[in-house]
């Protein structure tokens, strides 16, 4: 299984995989130290995201999902603050899995250059677990029950009071278009990052994203003191999603993968959701010339707003924010896997499409005839909520 594991890459397509994948040796090595995980049996699935290595694992008492990180991505202390966010998510009865603790009590497990996490394996259908992050929802229902499986998790989310994470790579923060001078923040971030900030083509890209994002954060400025702090997932798509079954009536029934959260507001995470699902940005990367070839994919917002409100009502500040969020929401996280792709992989490549094609491409798309659409779209139901 390891000599044929694919990642998917950038255009969708499944290339060789950055990380080496999970071996049963290594996951013997790691589960000695864990009560009632059993020994190790089988590798039963090799996860194709291509950030970190992850499989869901037999053993002879049950099932476990392991993932191992590079430590320059993902040290012990990084891991800790999305467990806490877990614990505290799990204990408010949030459809999310438990992360298993060693016998001396840790949850993140350092092991030469590596970090490891145990979680729970749920008994729920990985229906979407070869698609792309930008694959749209199968049916209304999984838009729907997805919808309202994000807003349980900000109802729990609620009283969790951490601060921001520290800066971290292959984060999905919220500070740029957060205040008042995107353009100052932009270049903080940007120095905060000296992979970023040595390159003059990531300083011309980010400078053309800024001009063409302007309008957009003119719009949200007026609601920004409204959209209350929250911790959130901020990587809500299908994928990380597991199903009740492999029906177009699938219900959610638990929310995965934590490595981008952070504390954003509420509206930034549905921002998000409506990225990641609702148009075929995939169409964008190969034929970028042609923004009219992006779908969007109305039928399911709509089905996946009525979901999320069905459990958690948006204030009026909220569902007007939410057109202009979802032009601005991707900026931050395309430029930390910008840094991601200079730094950690040494790819200048890789590096260009996530500022010149992710950031800058995107942030054009809104300006296209779909792109006005979308958030067109987004404004007309704000506004009917509003006269509700």
């Amino acid at each position: 299984m390891s000599a044929a594991a694919t990642a998917h890459g950038l255009d969708g397509t499944l290339v060789k995989p950055d990380w080496a994948p999970l071996r049963l040796d290594e996951v013997r090595a790691l589960l000695r130290s864990f009560d009632g995980c059993g020994e190790p049996i089988e590798i039963l699935t090799v996860s194709p995201r291509p950030l970190s290595a992850a499989s869901v694992v037999s053993t002879s008492r049950r099932r476990v999902f392991v993932k191992r990180h590079h430590r320059t991505i993902r040290d012990r202390e990084g891991l800790l603050e999305e467990h806490r966010f877990l614990r505290h998510l799990k204990e408010c009865c949030a459809p999310v899995l438990s992360v298993l603790q060693n016998r001396l009590g840790e949850t993140a497990i350092e092991i030469g250059e590596w970090c490891y996490e145990v979680h729970q394996a749920a008994a729920g259908v990985d229906l979407y677990g070869e698609a792309v992050s930008w694959t749209p929802f199968r049916s209304a229902a999984h838009a729907r029950s997805a919808g309202e499986a994000l807003a349980r998790l900000h109802r729990a989310a609620e009283g969790f009071n951490a601060p921001q994470r520290q800066m971290r790579r292959l984060v999905a923060s919220f500070t740029i278009f957060a205040n008042e001078d995107p353009a100052a923040e932009m270049e903080h971030y940007l120095a905060s990052w000296p992979s970023l900030n040595s390159s003059k083509k990531t300083h011309g890209d980010c400078a053309e994203a800024l001009a063409l994002l302007a309008p957009f954060h003119a719009e949200l400025l007026p609601m920004l003191p409204a959209l209350k702090p929250l911790w959130t997932q901020n990587d809500l798509h299908a994928s990380n999603l597991l199903w009740s079954d492999a029906s177009e009536n699938a219900k959610a029934v638990a929310v995965i993968d934590f490595g981008l959260a952070d504390r954003t507001n509420a509206v930034h995470d549905l921002a998000q959701a409506i990225e990641r699902n609702i148009a075929d940005w995939i169409a964008l990367m190969e034929h970028p010339e042609h923004p009219e070839k992006v779908t969007v994919h109305l039928d399911a917002l709509e089905a996946m707003l009525n979901g999320y409100e069905s459990v958690r009502k948006l204030s009026t500040e909220e569902a007007a924010a939410l057109a202009p969020m979802t032009a601005l929401c991707h900026a931050e996280y395309a430029l930390s896997e910008a840094e991601y792709f200079l730094s950690v992989l040494g790819s200048r490549e890789k590096g260009r499409v996530a500022t010149k094609d992710y950031l800058v491409g995107h942030a054009r798309w809104f300006h296209s005839s779909n792109g006005a659409r979308l958030l067109d779209w987004l404004r007309a139901w704000a506004q009917r909520g509003a006269r509700r």
